[in-house]
């Protein structure tokens, strides 16, 4: 894998034919076409959505999957070109953004929350040790007042997190910080 890879962080329980999925859809696609590969949790909803949309165009998808955490799920979804099995739910989180170049949230609850929380407390400490922070992006106006609230509650800068209204806005930041 030579390509960067870009997490996609969102809800389990989207559906074909509604518009979270058929974003999610576009957001793999966009970023694919554009020369990424992506890296989701590996399940349904905006997780295959995602690799759908990446592997529609010929892309690159690897599932972070957690076995132990959802044993009632088969395994990676159909548009998964590599499953990397994770023991726990915090060591999945963890590939995920270990392995990526920035991150993408997507509509979600509260799983997604917690991978968005994650993905900013590294941004936060990548400067302690020298690193620096990848970009996180957020889509939709739902996350943006979640950062905005956030940062005020906890007096932390809402700086490492880019809020934009849609997908094709969201790439489009990918694209502009992250070297292919």
């Amino acid at each position: 894998m030579n390509q960067p890879v870009i997490a996609v962080f969102g809800a389990s329980q989207a559906s074909e034919g509604d518009g979270a999925y058929e974003q999610g859809v576009l957001c793999g696609r966009l970023l694919a076409a554009a020369g990424y590969g992506v890296a989701t949790g590996g399940y349904g909803g905006l997780m295959e959505a995602v690799s759908r949309g990446a592997r529609g165009v010929g892309g690159w998808v690897l599932g972070v999957t957690a076995p132990s955490v959802f044993p009632g799920r088969s395994g990676a979804n159909a548009y998964v070109s590599e499953e990397l099995p994770a023991d726990h739910l915090m060591e999945r989180i963890h590939a995920i953004n270990d392995l990526s170049a920035a991150a993408i949230t997507l509509p979600g609850s509260l799983g997604t929350l917690t991978e968005l929380v994650a993905a900013w407390n590294l941004g936060f400490v990548a400067p302690f040790s020298g690193g620096r922070p990848k970009p996180l992006i957020t889509v939709g106006d739902r996350w943006a007042r979640v950062v905005a609230e956030l940062a005020e509650i906890l007096a932390t800068d809402p700086y490492l997190v880019t809020c934009v209204p849609d997908v094709e806005s969201a790439v489009a930041e990918v694209i502009a910080r992250v070297p292919l």
